[in-house]
């Protein structure tokens, strides 16, 4: 059933931030440290699933049909599945000890003077491998804090360093969730999204690493203890797979596989018994994303069926003034995704949010599904790294007793980040047009 291109079908998306990003506000304002995340992102969609099938059947939609298709549409489930095994397969990679061998490793080879260049590839490398930045917040500030101490340097460039490490990490790995959703919702492959994410990445990385090693004055600092360092190995393996072009179902399963068998060989006390608690511990750490993954699937069907898709691209075509090309197209999803993650301080929700009008975008200004992903998700990245009331600063800022304002200015790799990418956009000859890329093997998320 065709139907006219509405604004009024967006009212649901609308509502969801609004209650998102004003419940936010309003604990924020109360004292709540973690103000944003007082009211959960599934709970927070609830309303605008309701107010999604009101308007569905007042166009005579068939709202119920429409929303469980979205829900359950194949690619959902695909990166439900992909969200359970990588949060197992990191839960427990970090049991086994590897992320303080990774530590250990990275600090142990550097001299002094490169103490915090060291910290942020330290947490680049566990970010990358673990796919999560917040996990690397947890895992890596109380040792970049004792590192610190000991050097005699400044608390908010380490942390800063930190942070900007696991952003990039966070930005690249191929199990993290930004990065599933951003090829699933785009029809990407995660190794081409990869390629197309390093070039712009790469630079800002080299930019940052030596901005952090002209700051400070050190004391020599010795590396902590760790465990075995072959316990990174199931790290490597898994990025290694991954590039190579191996399923990525696949590769964590494999993953989970030898991250069990390095733990039974190499770590202290380690048992199938906290092997498979381990497994379902990583599940459950998954629950709050996978929930929201599949409730914004029916709400995107709603949408797009009610003709909301269609008006924000006519929207857009008028902006750009007639303009296809990919340039103007780029800058549309990197404004779509930046202001959406500034709205809803979580990185992975705002690609959730837009991923099928990026795609959209995409479509209609000639961009390759690599190159749509590789933006959505770096200008998503960029905004969280600096937000005072983002989940990972305030974490970071809560741990070393620091102020959140004062880390945002120190976070130098999503600055440089964000100058990189501009500079790939305006600048760059190369044509992005999807005509000379294979054609996707998946969908995008949702009908």
């Amino acid at each position: 059933m065709s139907v006219r291109p509405s604004a009024l079908a967006l009212t649901p998306l609308l509502l969801f931030l609004a209650l998102f990003f004003g419940a936010g506000l309003y604990f924020t304002a109360q004292g709540e440290a973690m103000g944003f995340y007082q009211l959960r992102a599934p709970v927070a969609i609830l309303p605008a699933l309701a107010l999604g099938v009101w308007l569905a059947r007042r166009r005579g939609l068939p709202a119920q049909q429409t929303l469980l298709a979205g829900m359950g549409d194949s690619n959902v489930m695909l990166m439900c599945l992909i969200f359970l095994l990588a949060g197992a397969f990191a839960t427990v990679s970090k049991a086994i000890g590897a992320v303080d061998a990774v530590v250990a490793l990275g600090l142990g080879a550097l001299p002094a003077s490169l103490i915090l260049p060291g910290l942020f590839l330290a947490a680049a490398f566990v970010s990358l491998s673990i796919g999560t930045s917040m996990g690397t917040v947890a895992a890596v500030v109380p040792i970049a804090l004792g590192v610190a101490d000991a050097a005699g340097l400044d608390r908010v460039l380490v942390v800063g360093a930190v942070l900007g490490g696991a952003m990039f990490g966070d930005n690249l790995s191929i199990i993290s969730d930004t990065t599933i959703a951003a090829t699933r919702s785009q029809g990407a492959e995660m190794r081409d999204k990869f390629r197309e994410n390093f070039k712009i990445a790469l630079p800002a990385a080299i930019a940052t690493l030596v901005v952090l090693a002209t700051l400070g004055d050190v004391a020599p600092v010795a590396a902590p203890d760790a465990a075995s360092p072959w316990l990174v190995l199931p790290y490597v393996l898994v990025l290694g797979l991954a590039l190579a072009g191996l399923d990525v179902v696949l590769v964590l399963a494999i993953g989970l596989v030898a991250a069990g068998v390095f733990g039974f060989v190499l770590a202290d006390d380690y048992d199938a018994v906290s092997y498979v608690g381990d497994i379902y511990m990583g599940f459950e750490g998954m629950v709050e994303i996978t929930l929201l993954s599949i409730l914004i699937g029916g709400l995107a069907a709603l949408i797009k069926a009610a003709g909301g898709l269609d008006w924000l691209a006519q929207v857009i075509a008028k902006f750009a003034r007639g303009h296809t090309g990919r340039r103007s197209g780029e800058i549309s999803i990197a404004a779509l995704a930046a202001g959406t993650d500034a709205l809803t301080a979580n990185n992975t929700v705002a690609i959730l949010v837009t991923g099928s009008l990026a795609r959209d975008i995409a479509q209609r200004h000639g961009i390759s599904p690599r190159r749509a992903a590789s933006m959505l998700d770096i200008f998503a990245c960029v905004v969280q790294g600096v937000l005072p009331y983002g989940a990972q600063i305030l974490l970071a800022a809560s741990l070393a007793a620091v102020s959140p304002l004062a880390l945002a200015g120190s976070v130098h790799y999503c600055w440089w980040l964000a100058v990189s990418a501009l500079v790939f956009i305006v600048w760059s000859t190369r044509r992005a047009a999807g005509v000379a890329d294979p054609a996707p093997r998946d969908e995008a998320m949702g009908p």
